[in-house]
């Protein structure tokens, strides 16, 4: 029968804190009044609230990377930096939602996976017409009334 740990063992458990990744799914949001649950993505929705594209930049590699992490994806170093980005990409893949999936989005709408200049890949909508995939696209903002506008972009030449 396994035995639980002693005393000891029990006090350095709790005595350690917890890395910011990793804080239990109970634990309040730090920005509850804008709806963001991690506190990881704290800065790209303040600078949202400005209508500035933020991704993060490796200090060490020099990869950009998005969604917001606390480590990089290339080297796993934690010398991340926020850097504004273009606002410019190309249409990587893409779909037209034809079902209802929120209240908020009706559909028709294109949902698509759009290559930064800078290198990552955003999920997003396409506004104002038609897309490829190769299209190039520029960053517009959806307002959400209370909430930080999200980025979304439209066809380069609307």
């Amino acid at each position: 029968m396994p035995t639980s740990p002693s005393p000891t063992a029990r006090a350095a458990l709790h005595s350690r804190q917890p890395r910011p990744w990793c804080l239990p799914v109970t634990d309040a949001p730090s920005l509850s009044d804008l709806g963001i649950a991690d506190p990881t993505t704290e800065l790209f929705w303040k600078a949202c609230l400005e209508r500035r594209l933020i991704i993060q930049k490796c200090r060490s590699c020099a990869s950009h990377q998005f969604y917001p992490r606390p480590f990089c994806l290339s080297c796993e170093s934690d010398a991340l930096e926020w850097v504004e980005a273009k606002g410019k990409g190309t249409v990587y893949s893409l779909t037209t939602v034809r079902i209802p999936v929120i209240e908020a989005l009706e559909p028709p709408y294109v949902l698509a996976l759009v290559e930064l200049d800078e290198g990552p890949r955003l999920l997003t909508n396409i506004d104002d017409g038609p897309a490829r995939i190769g299209d190039r696209v520029t960053l517009a903002w959806r307002e959400r009334g209370g909430l930080p506008p999200l980025p979304i972009f439209r066809p380069a030449g609307s």
